[in-house]
C-alpha cells in the first residue's frame, strides 16, 4: 500500500479557532474526506489525539494492520493528519492510537465519521455522497413556518418501531419517506421529531447513547437516504426536529471515552465526568476543543441535513453539578452553589451560534427543573433556547386525569396551576415516549373508568391540551389510542384502527391539528399572557373550566369549556365579553370521534345577564368528559 502523504485541510486560522473553541464547522476539516491530491484519488484523515505518540489508520484496505501512520501537526493542536492514496468511499477504518499515558493503546471509531457500519459492527466508513435538495421553497419560507408565532404540533417518532415490515424488519429511510411522510401530512401535524438518529450501538438505549455524532444510523440506510427523508418532509410542508444529546455518551470501547488514552472528551473528575443514572460519561464543557466539537455537531445537522430544530436532551443534567448525586458525590462551583458554570456557558454559546448561523430554526430544551429563563435570549441573561418542554404541566395533568371524576373537584388546582407560570417560558406541552414506558402504561390506560370513560377522558385530555397555551407534542401511537406501552422492538399496534373508538381518536387528533393550524387565537400568542384569559377556573363542584384564547385580531377569539366529569352540563352559563354571533366549532364528544353527540349548541344567544364579572353571558351545553370550542 502507498504510504501516508503529508497533507492538510487546516489553515493556521482554523487551528486558532479550534484551540479557542470557536471553530463551528470542524466537520469540514476533521474526519475522513475523499479528495484528489496531485491527480491521485484517496482520503484525507484528521483526528484530534493530543495525548498520542502515534496514530495509525487501520482498516479493510490494510488488513487492520499498523501500516499507515498519520503525521502530528507542529502547532501543538494535537491533530494528526495525512492523505492515504487508494482509499475512498466505502473504506472501513478506525484509528489505532498509542498513548503517552502508560502505553495505553486504543482502537477508536472516527468521532467525525459521516457513516458507520451497521451495529453491532463498529468501524467508521469513508463516505461521500450527493443529494440534490428539492426543498428550496421550504427553506426560503421556513421562517414563516417555524417561528414562535406559528402552530407547532409535533409528532415524535422512533424510526425503528413506528411501523415494521414482514418478519419484523425495519422500514428504510426511503420507505419511511413514502409511508411516514404521507401519514404525517394526512394527520396534519406541522413537525416530526425524530428520537436520536445519530449512530448508536445499543438498541435498548433508543438512540440516546451516541457513538457516531456525525452519522445517521445505518440501520435504515445511507446518509443520502436520510437526507431524502428530510427532503420529502420539507416538500410536503413538514418541519423536522432532531433529538440531540450533548449531555452524555457511552463508554463503549470504540467510542469517545478515553479516546487517546486520556480523558479527552469527558471531564476527568468522575464527580463531573460520569453520569450514575445512565452509566455514561459527561462532556468536559470547559475544554475549548470539546465545545467546538459539540457546537460543530449541532451546526452540522442544521447545515448538512436541513434540520429545522434541535431538541436538546437532558438539559437539567447539564445545568446542575449535583444532578442525581448524593451529598459528598459532587463539588460546589466557585460561588459555592450547585450550578455547572461551564455547561451553562456552553449552552449559551451553542444557542447563540445556532441562531446566528441559521434563519428560522429553533432549539428546544428538555429541561425538567425551575431553572429560570431557559427560553429567553442570552443577551438578557437567558440560556437562549427557543422553547422548553413543560414537564410540570405534563406531570400535573396526567396526575389529575388518572383520578376518578368524582374526586376531581378536590384537585382542580392541579389542572389550573400551570397557568400561574405558563408564560415564564416559551413552553411546549409534551406527551413524549417517556410517558408510555417502564410500567407507566399507555395514555389510554392511564385514564380511569370503563371503556367509554377511558376514551372520553383521552379525547378530553387532547382537547384540553390543544386549547392550553403552548406548542404541542405527541408520541407516536398516542394519536390513535395505543392500548399497550411502547415497545421499541416492534411496530405500533396499527390493527387497532379497525375499531371505531381508536379510529375516532385518530380522527380527533387530525381535526385538532387542523383546528390549531387554522385558528390564529391558538398559536399567534401561545407564549404570551395576552393570548389567554380565564372566564372561570373556580367551579370545583362541577369540575368545569372556561377560558378564552386570543389572537392578534379580536374576531379570532375563541371560548373553551372543559367538563372533567361524566355528567352532562345543560344550560351552563358563562360570561362573555361581547355580543354577536357565537357558534360551536369543535366538540370532542362528536360521534365521528367515538363520542355520544350529547350536545349540539346550535343557537347560542348572548344575553344582558352579568356573569363571571362580564356584563353579558350565554348558556351552553357541555358534554360529559368533553371539550367544546365556541367562536
Amino acid at each position: 500500500m502507498p504510504p501516508v502523504i503529508a497533507h492538510s485541510l487546516f489553515s493556521s486560522f482554523d487551528i486558532h479557532l479550534f484551540k479557542s473553541g470557536k471553530h463551528y464547522r470542524l466537520y469540514e476539516k476533521l474526519g475522513s474526506h475523499p479528495i484528489v491530491v496531485d491527480g491521485v484519488e484517496g482520503t484525507y484523515f484528521a483526528v484530534w489525539a493530543p495525548s498520542a505518540h502515534a496514530v495509525y489508520v487501520v482498516g479493510d484496505f490494510n488488513f487492520w494492520q499498523e501500516e499507515h501512520k498519520l503525521n502530528v501537526r507542529w502547532d501543538e493542536s494535537g491533530i494528526w493528519e495525512g492523505f492515504i492514496p487508494g482509499t475512498g468511499k466505502g473504506t472501513l477504518y478506525k484509528y489505532k492510537i498509542h498513548s503517552n499515558n502508560h502505553g495505553v493503546v486504543t482502537e477508536k471509531a472516527d468521532p467525525f465519521a459521516r457513516c458507520c457500519e451497521q451495529p453491532p459492527k463498529t468501524a467508521s466508513v469513508v463516505w461521500e455522497g450527493e443529494h440534490q435538495w428539492k426543498d428550496t421553497h421550504w427553506m426560503e419560507e421556513r421562517e414563516s413556518k417555524n417561528g414562535l408565532d406559528c402552530p407547532f404540533s409535533v409528532y415524535e417518532v422512533h424510526l425503528g418501531s413506528w411501523k415494521r415490515k414482514n418478519h419484523n424488519e425495519f422500514l428504510s429511510y426511503r420507505e419511511l419517506a413514502s409511508d411516514l411522510v404521507a401519514y404525517v401530512k394526512e394527520m396534519n401535524f406541522t413537525h416530526v421529531e425524530f428520537m436520536p438518529i445519530m449512530e448508536y450501538p445499543y438498541d435498548p438505549s433508543w438512540g440516546y447513547q451516541l457513538t457516531g455524532y456525525f452519522a445517521p444510523t445505518s440501520r435504515f440506510g445511507s446518509p443520502e437516504d436520510f437526507k431524502f427523508l428530510v427532503d420529502q418532509l420539507h416538500q410536503n410542508g413538514i418541519g423536522v426536529i432532531l433529538d440531540w444529546v450533548p449531555s452524555h455518551f457511552p463508554e463503549d470501547a470504540h467510542g469517545l471515552g478515553m479516546f487517546d488514552g486520556s480523558h479527552l472528551f469527558e471531564h476527568p473528575d468522575r464527580r463531573r465526568g460520569y453520569h450514575p443514572d445512565w452509566k455514561s460519561l459527561i462532556f468536559n464543557y470547559g475544554r475549548n476543543e470539546v465545545r467546538a466539537f459539540l457546537i460543530s455537531n449541532a451546526i452540522f445537522w442544521l447545515d448538512q441535513f436541513h434540520a429545522d430544530a434541535l431538541r436538546v436532551d437532558a438539559v437539567a443534567s447539564m445545568l446542575y453539578l449535583d444532578y442525581s448525586r448524593e451529598e459528598g458525590e459532587w463539588e460546589p462551583n466557585m460561588y459555592g452553589n450547585n450550578e455547572n458554570l461551564e455547561a451553562i456557558s456552553f449552552i449559551r454559546e451553542l444557542n447563540e451560534a445556532v441562531y446566528l448561523n441559521f434563519n428560522g430554526v429553533q432549539t428546544i430544551a428538555e429541561e425538567s427543573t425551575s431553572f429560570s429563563m431557559v427560553s429567553r435570549p442570552v443577551s438578557i441573561g437567558g440560556l437562549g433556547f427557543g422553547m422548553k418542554w413543560m414537564m410540570g404541566w405534563m406531570h400535573d395533568t396526567l396526575e389529575f386525569f388518572k383520578r376518578e371524576p368524582i374526586h376531581r373537584r378536590h384537585h382542580q388546582n392541579d389542572i389550573t396551576f400551570s397557568m400561574t407560570y405558563a408564560f415564564t417560558e416559551n413552553f411546549m406541552l409534551p406527551f413524549s415516549h417517556d410517558e408510555v414506558v417502564y410500567g407507566k402504561q399507555s395514555l389510554l390506560y392511564r385514564m380511569p373508568g370503563d371503556e367509554w370513560q377511558r376514551f372520553a377522558n383521552l379525547r378530553l385530555l387532547y382537547g384540553y391540551m390543544f386549547t392550553h397555551p403552548g406548542a404541542k407534542l405527541l408520541f407516536m401511537g398516542a394519536e390513535f389510542g395505543q392500548s399497550s406501552e411502547w415497545n421499541f422492538q416492534g411496530s405500533l399496534d396499527w390493527h387497532l384502527l379497525q375499531y371505531e373508538v381508536h379510529a375516532g381518536v385518530q380522527h380527533l387528533i387530525k381535526d385538532l391539528n387542523t383546528l390549531y393550524k387554522n385558528h390564529p387565537a391558538l398559536y399567534e400568542k401561545q407564549f404570551s399572557e395576552e393570548g389567554f384569559q380565564w372566564i372561570d377556573y373556580g367551579d370545583h363542584e362541577n369540575s368545569v373550566l372556561t377560558f378564552m384564547r386570543k389572537g392578534k385580531n379580536k374576531k379570532d377569539d375563541l371560548i373553551i369549556a372543559c367538563n372533567f366529569t361524566p355528567i352532562l352540563r345543560l344550560n351552563y352559563r358563562i360570561g362573555v365579553e361581547k355580543t354577536g354571533k357565537l357558534k360551536e366549532i369543535f366538540n370532542t364528544d362528536s360521534k365521528k370521534y367515538g363520542g355520544g353527540d350529547s350536545t349540539k349548541n346550535k343557537a347560542l344567544k348572548v344575553e344582558n345577564i352579568p356573569w363571571h364579572g362580564y356584563k353579558k353571558s350565554m348558556e351552553m351545553d357541555i358534554p360529559p368528559l368533553g371539550v367544546v370550542i365556541i367562536k
